[in-house]
């Protein structure tokens, strides 16, 4: 009976996708296209898996966050329920959150845990997120006196990106350099010894920046000790998103699986668009290399888009250099072609997507349902003034996230400074928030405070001046209890946190108020959390984005437009999608343009933002577009041309329209989810 029900429920699933779920033990890629059931294969997948009998706590799962680890070991379990003959329970929700799942950064940060004395660690570091970690740079480059020989010497957020690009894509610092920043190149031997400090001082601070934990986490599986433990702790490894994988990740892997043996991975190289985060095309392109008798699932069926967007994304990733090769398509019947749309300039771009936007709601696409995707955060500032203008609410994705704002990582350095007292960049922070105190003797008192293992009546004793007197006291017995008191309810801990930190807010920043429902929701945040180490790993493995995510239960979503770039966009969908500035100067990015690797990426981009759509789609085409690149030679009002990914060959799969013309949208009421109303009046300046 139960093989039944498994049969039935492999019925969902196309031939493709059951191809996928039912292959054995050898190296498996699942060529995933947009929109084709990446997420449902693969949780059929680890279903499949646990139903054959591999115990979940020996499955591992790798996803590109936590959140969709979480998601897929929810939907895993909610299958197996359903395979049950009996009335389902939580026993299966029990079982499927067994599974190893998560981040490889927050994988890594689990074993090192269990492993941390066999690679010289101390198991209770301290993990810095990327802010943290330019902070601590930064203050390593005014110890070394760099920068002050009357040169430019990079900035912290440079030095970090060198560094850390370094790391993950293993190469050379030179190579490097004269890959990605070549006017960088001359400091070569001051960043080495830079580097060089920033290892040694973290190492001396038991602190790990997220590079690290890639780092140890192939030392442990590289150790001919410890390494075959590690492997040996996992009968089957998944990984979602291999697309957007760097060189070191790949390392782990072929270390973590040599054989390929139960190995899974997913993902499309047509999607891989984050090179800039040190990511390769190439771990997918030479999976089958990498891994030999690798079987290749091509999942091509597309449930997201109508077969006329299709055609055209299609054309547009037939022209990559190198690629496995995948041609989408749907069972859906209808829909138009995507709509290529010439406006006279980004003032008559904006009035016409505003104008459009409004017309799709009128036909019943609410503005959630709607986007506008671009290559860069200023490409949406004219639209925005024009959304407001005609009272369009918006929300705008690829912003800063919730915890790197400035409010909340300062109460959060309290909180870390408590937990590790030799955490610089936290000790500084904290600090340097009183009057009087500058860098200078912020450092001299952390050096003190290292030099008696945190002991904090040291500072008792510390010569301060006289601006910093009145609030110095009150700070000692902050941390004096925070340090003492580690057990202590957090959010509690938090409280008192915010009841020294009140003031330092209302003088520091504006708009307090609204910054101070921030820190109440962290406050809220807390209780979820065991104890404050857990708390702050967390935060800096996998941050909240908004306010929002901090929510237990989100309120009622509100009806707003999506303005995002790209990169933020990848992983969603919507009914309608606009993709704006489609000149040659910004998608490809002008800065590309020399280089044959990076043009194929912007390829990808501009593909990736295609797919996005399910019903219509809009490319948008300036032709005076104002240029804000610094590298633009010419005049940045010059007539702009049309984006080479679009060719003539790919050009007949759009449907050509002028700005100063609405889309007429009576023509489409049969693939509307309403009647259409008649053509909005336009703007007088469209004529």
């Amino acid at each position: 009976m139960g093989h039944r029900v498994a049969d039935k429920l492999l019925q969902e699933l196309n031939s493709d996708q059951q191809r996928a779920v039912q292959h054995g033990d050898t190296p498996l890629l699942i060529l995933a296209g947009a929109g084709t059931g990446k997420t449902m294969t693969l949780v059929h997948r680890v279903a499949a898996l646990i139903t054959r009998g591999v115990e979940p706590s020996r499955i591992l799962l790798l996803t590109y966050t936590r959140r969709a680890a979480g998601e897929m070991l929810r939907r895993t379990g909610d299958l197996l329920a359903r395979r049950r003959t009996s009335s389902p329970g939580s026993a299966e929700h029990r079982v499927a959150a067994r599974v190893w799942g998560g981040t490889f950064h927050a994988t890594a940060t689990r074993l090192l845990r269990q492993y941390a004395a066999t690679v010289g660690l101390n198991p209770g570091f301290t993990i810095h997120d990327r802010s943290d970690s330019e902070d601590f740079l930064d203050a390593l480059r005014t110890e070394l006196k760099l920068g002050q020989t009357g040169s430019k010497f990079p900035k912290k957020e440079t030095l970090m990106a060198i560094y850390s690009h370094c790391v993950n894509a293993q190469l050379p610092l030179e190579t490097m350099l004269a890959a990605h920043y070549a006017s960088c190149a001359s400091w070569s031997a001051e960043m080495k010894r830079l580097f060089e400090l920033y290892a040694e001082r973290k190492q001396q601070s038991d602190i790990l920046d997220f590079d690290d934990l890639l780092l140890f986490w192939l030392a442990l599986v590289s150790d001919p000790d410890v390494g075959p433990r590690v492997r040996g702790r996992f009968d089957a490894v998944l990984v979602d998103e291999y697309q957007d994988t760097n060189r070191l990740q790949c390392e782990i892997l072929r270390r973590l699986r040599p054989d390929g043996r139960s190995l899974t991975v997913v993902g499309d190289d047509a999607q891989s668009i984050y090179s800039f985060r040190a990511a390769t095309v190439r771990n997918i392109l030479d999976f089958p290399q990498h891994f030999p008798g690798t079987e290749i699932v091509r999942l091509e069926q597309n449930y997201r888009s109508v077969q006329p967007i299709l055609d055209a994304t299609n054309a547009v990733i037939s022209k990559s250099r190198e690629t496995h090769g995948k041609r989408l398509w749907t069972a859906r019947q209808g829909g138009e072609k995507p709509l290529l749309v010439t406006c006279t300039d980004d003032a008559c771009q904006a009035e016409f997507v505003a104008n459009q936007i409004l017309q799709h709601r009128e036909a019943g696409i609410d503005l959630r349902r709607q986007a506008v995707l671009f290559r860069a955060s200023h490409n949406s500032i004219i639209l925005e003034a024009e959304l407001a203008r005609c009272q369009i609410p918006f929300v705008k994705y690829g912003g800063l996230r919730f915890v790197e704002a400035a409010h909340v990582k300062d109460v959060v350095a309290f909180l870390r400074l408590a937990e590790n007292y030799r955490d610089l960049a936290a000790g500084l922070r904290v600090l340097k928030l009183l009057p009087g105190i500058g860098p200078q003797k912020a450092t001299q008192l952390l050096t003190t405070l290292q030099q008696v293992s945190g002991n904090v009546r040291v500072w008792e004793s510390a010569k301060i001046p006289a601006a910093t007197r009145p609030a110095w006291p009150k700070l000692l017995k902050l941390m004096t209890r925070l340090m003492a008191d580690a057990a202590r309810p957090l959010s509690r801990q938090i409280a008192s946190v915010l009841k020294f930190y009140e003031p330092f807010l209302q003088e520091k920043y504006d708009n307090a108020e609204a910054r101070w429902r921030d820190l109440e929701q962290l406050q809220q945040l807390s209780e979820r959390f065991a104890d404050r180490n857990a708390f702050i790993t967390d935060l800096a493995l996998d941050p909240p984005s908004s306010t929002n995510d901090l929510k237990q239960a989100p309120d009622e979503e509100v009806d707003q437009l999506v303005l995002s770039t790209i990169h933020s966009a990848k992983g969603l969908e919507w009914d309608v999608v606009y993709v704006i500035t489609a000149t040659d100067t910004n998608l490809p990015s002008i800065r590309t343009h020399r280089d044959p690797e990076q043009l194929e990426e912007e390829r990808r981009l501009f593909y990736v933002a295609l797919t996005r759509a399910r019903q219509w789609l809009y490319v948008v085409f300036p032709q005076h577009s104002y240029q804000y690149s610094s590298s633009y030679g010419g005049d940045p009002y010059a007539l702009a041309r049309l984006t080479r990914f679009i060719t003539p060959s790919v050009k007949k799969l759009f449907r050509p329209m002028s700005g100063w013309q609405p889309h007429d949208m009576q023509a489409d009421a049969s693939a509307a989810a309403g009647p259409w109303p008649g053509k909005r009046k336009l703007n007088p300046r469209w004529f």
